[in-house]
């Protein structure tokens, strides 16, 4: 299997092979996860899971769902972000679609 839960802890020796910018990583990590900013920790889980849904990244997934659960999101509101995430990439591709359609108008002269 490529993805498994306990990869997420191998971060501390891949960290340790580039302590530098794995310190960075961490301190930047700590800031988006604090309780006291203007957006709320629960809405802040709700954006990453979005994220994690369109990266398509498993560990991020995981945690994310959890840490949602953790903070009081709600199964209901998990679904429609999932789809509110669905829609939002759906029209980047029709964004794209818009501008190959210009391209390929362009690649005619």
């Amino acid at each position: 299997m490529y993805t498994d839960p306990d990869d997420l802890k191998r971060a501390r020796s891949v960290g340790a092979n580039a302590p530098a910018e794995f310190a960075a990583w961490r301190a930047f990590q700590e800031a988006v996860d604090r309780e006291d900013g203007a957006v709320p920790r629960r809405y802040r889980e709700l954006i990453s899971v979005a994220v994690a849904l369109v990266t398509q990244c498993a560990y991020c997934l995981d945690v994310h769902t959890a840490a949602a659960r953790r903070h009081g999101v709600t199964a209901e509101e998990l679904a429609e972000t999932a789809f509110v995430t669905a829609a939002v990439r759906a029209g980047g591709t029709l964004a794209h679609a818009l501008m190959a359609d210009r391209l390929y108008e362009g690649h005619s002269h």
